[in-house]
Formats: C-alpha cells, structure tokens, sequence
C-alpha cells in the first residue's frame, strides 16, 4: 500500500492519509449584513463532499483576520463570534467523517479589494464593497491596482494581535489545525519579499527585518493554539524573480528557524507576488521546492502545484520530496479523489456509511 493511505501525525492530531485539499477561495461569502464573512450553504456543500470523498484533511480557504484583510468583499472572515458558529457546521461535519478540519488564517495586503475571480478580479471601490488596501510599502502590485498606504509600525502590530484573536475564534470554531498565509502576494509575503518591501525601519531592509513580522505573527498565533495542535506556514518558495525577490534560499533559511517557533510543516507553493513573470508550470511543478526545504531543513512539508494523478502522488511520498500532497483543481474536478486513488493504488480511504454501495 502507498503511503499516501497511512496517516500522518502532527502533535496531537493524526489525519487519516496524506491526501489533503489546499485552501482555495470560492468568493461566495456576503459582502455585506450581519452574515459578512460567514460560510454559508456553498461552504458546507463545497466542504463536505471532499470530506465525503475521503479527503484526509482540508484547509478552509484564506479567511481574513479582518474585514480590510479580506481579497474580495465575498471572502470568509474570522474576525466576529457570528462567523464562528457558522464555521462549527462545518467543522463538525469534516470531523464527523474523520477529515481533520483546517483553516487558513490570512490578510491580503496590497491585494485586497478586488473583485471576484470569475469576474475579472479587478479591484473594487467602496461602490463594489470595497476599501482601501495597506501594505508594507506604497507600491501598487500592478497597474490596475491602487497605491497602497504604508502600515505604520502601530498598525502591523494591531494586525499582529487580528491574527492572535483570529486563531482564538479559530479553535473556538472546531478546527484542529490552522495555517498562517505567507505566500501568493498577500501581506505576509509582502513583508518577506525586497520586491515588495521598500521600508528603512525594523520591519524591512535585511533578512532579519523583512522576516519579523512574520514571525511576530507566528508567536502570536502559536501562543494562542494548544500545544497538542499542530501549526502550519504557507510560503512562496520564490518570487520567480532570481535575486530581485524572495528566493529558495530565502525559504530554506525561513524554514529551518520556524520550528524554533512552533511551526509544525511549511505549505510549499509558489509565485503571486510580482505580476506577468514566466514561470514554468507543468506537472509537479513546484515539488522541487518542498523536496529541498524537507532536505535542507527539519521541517515536515507539503507539496502543490499540477499534482493531478494517484501514482505521481505516491511516488512524491515515496521519494521523500514530501509529507504530504495538496491536490486543488484535482479536487474542484473530483471531490471523491482520495477514493479513486485508493481503489487503484490498493489502499482504504473511509466511505461514508450512506455510500457503502460503492465500496
């Protein structure tokens, strides 16, 4: 049997396989009234059925930490007690079907404030529910976006303490493992990249700057998440822009301190920082990059990026490149996945007791 059917332990929480679905925004959260950021009816079924198909674990979508962290006005929130009680559904039907619930906790940045993706994406105004987005520095992430203002050094810390409130609400809401977001362009990775950051003061210039609000939000989080729940970090390996960005050298740094500050596996992608560069997609893509930061470093990793078919999956297992694989258009297209490839790989995924006739 692969070993993408035996479970993975992370501190206290086993997950079933290693088969597990990537957030994935489905912009289908009201912009607006006192349902704002809440999943509703789309988020139940979106998520239920991947846990019904034997997915291992699932990471709820970026959720924002607060209404201007949002990327569009439909984004999920965590950032009120009401969106809470509308995770609990959720939570409580994945782990009804030994799916492990996760989250991702974000914040857009320079990115927020657009429209949604089916839409064209293109930033919106407050006639479009829209708001001013912050950055690190006043540099617009293309031109169709607005210039953002610059975070004071009194505001990265508000935000710092919206990620400690978040991953309260978070364990409140039944999730067993969050995710803090610092890849794909959004503030974290903001902070990280030179491309992006310009600043002169703590929180930029050096390494050691352009990392520290990271890894405050770390801290943060970490210290209000249990010690028996496991805490994962999601990075853009590269900014596809050689030395004028994040590099992979950057990320296997980054990687070999944050154990140190209680993460638990780094969630390797890729890219969204820096517009129109050439990035060479193709099957796997981007599992390079997760094999040399499990290589290099002691940090478990989960690999992404055009992993589409059971045997490419269990052979990235089975070369050690990675922990885990996140499988995301794979699982838009067929949420019974992880039951298909079991049936052809010869390992057991769980069937939901109503389907057993398919077994």
């Amino acid at each position: 049997m692969s070993t993408l059917f035996e479970p993975c332990t992370l501190r206290g929480v086993t997950v079933p396989n290693r088969v597990w679905m990537p957030p994935m925004c489905q912009y289908s959260a009201a912009p607006e009234g006192p349902s704002t950021g809440a999943p509703g009816d789309w988020h139940f079924a979106h998520y239920a059925a991947r846990a019904a198909g034997g997915t291992g674990l699932i990471v709820v979508e970026a959720t924002a930490v607060s209404p201007e962290g949002r990327i569009s006005p439909y984004d999920l929130g965590i950032w009120n007690d009401t969106q809470v009680e509308a995770f609990r559904r959720i939570t409580r039907f994945l782990a009804s079907q030994g799916t492990v619930p996760a989250i991702q906790l974000a914040h857009a940045g320079r990115k927020a404030s657009t429209d949604r993706t089916w839409k064209g994406g293109a930033p919106v105004g407050p006639d479009g529910h829209g708001w001013q987005p912050v950055a690190p520095s006043p540099l617009a992430f293309d031109e169709r976006h607005p210039v953002p203002d610059e975070l004071t050094v009194e505001q990265i810390h508000e935000i710092v303490e919206q990620f400690r409130a978040a991953a309260r609400r978070a364990l409140a809401a039944g999730f067993e493992v969050a995710e803090i977001h610092g890849a794909h362009g959004y503030l974290i990775n903001e902070f990280l990249s030179p491309y992006s950051n310009h600043r002169t003061d703590a929180y930029g210039g050096s390494y050691e700057n352009r990392t520290r609000f990271a890894l405050e939000v770390v801290d943060a989080v970490r210290e209000e998440w249990p010690d028996d729940k496991p805490l994962f970090f999601r990075v853009s390996a590269t900014d596809w822009l050689e030395e004028a960005g994040w590099t992979p050298d950057d990320t296997v740094r980054f990687a070999s301190e944050l154990p140190a500050h209680g993460i638990d596996l780094l969630d390797v992608s890729t890219g969204g920082n820096a517009p129109g560069v050439r990035i060479p997609t193709g099957p796997g893509y981007q599992v390079p990059f997760a094999a040399r930061v499990r290589n290099e470093t002691p940090m478990p990793v989960a690999a992404v990026g055009l992993i589409t078919d059971a045997g490419q999956a269990a052979k990235i297992l089975a070369n050690g490149e990675a922990d885990a694989v996140f499988l995301g258009r794979e699982l838009l297209r067929n949420p019974s996945w992880a039951l298909h490839a079991a049936r052809e790989l010869g390992g057991e995924v769980h069937i939901p007791d109503q389907y057993h006739r398919s077994a």
